[in-house]
């Protein structure tokens, strides 16, 4: 069970959970308030710092380590992007579930892309950017729009499901491939 303790200091789990607990007391805040806090923003504001903070995680402190052990890393590098989703879903369901499990995907496979191409320590960049500039954006019946504010649209909504999947599926596949960037 050490091994199991050390990867999970490693990978800042403690600190993490602790980030985790208190946006669920947000998340708790937000259902009893009545004042236009349960609404899709507040929900995506909530899953996106879920998924920054649970981007902390997203690499080790020795990457060099992880690149040459004999572990297969790929297939472990998946499971913690999808658990990392799960757990974000989880602990954090402010609005209706489709829109919760959609949005926790699409921000979660956006922090294991920022991880791939940034770095764990900017993993965080590309849900807190794509988020900002769907809170800016004005909302309109057009294709592109509804893609970049995908997180802010109504569960059912084609374009803003297929961005989620492609998000999701884009992100684990780079991080589980090439790994947290050096």
């Amino acid at each position: 069970m050490r091994w199991l303790t050390l990867y999970a200091r490693s990978r800042q789990l403690p600190a993490t959970l602790a980030a985790l607990a208190a946006l669920a007391g947000l998340a708790a805040l937000a259902r009893l308030g009545d004042g236009g806090l349960g609404g899709p923003r507040v929900s995506a504001l909530l899953l996106a710092a879920g998924a920054m903070a649970l981007s902390a995680g997203l690499g080790g402190q020795d990457l060099a380590l992880e690149r040459t052990a004999a572990l297969r890393w790929p297939p472990r590098r998946a499971a913690h992007v999808l658990l990392c989703a799960v757990l974000a879903a989880a602990v954090l369901p402010p609005g209706p579930l489709a829109l919760t499990v959609r949005d926790s995907a699409g921000l979660t496979g956006l922090a294991a892309l920022g991880a791939a191409c940034f770095g764990r320590a900017h993993a965080w960049l590309l849900p807190f950017g794509w988020l900002c500039a769907s809170f800016v954006l004005p909302p309109a019946p057009d294709l592109a729009t509804q893609i970049l504010t995908w997180p802010l649209l109504p569960p059912g909504t084609t374009p803003a499901t297929w961005t989620a999947l492609t998000l999701a599926a884009t992100g684990t596949t780079a991080y589980a491939l090439a790994g947290p960037r050096r």
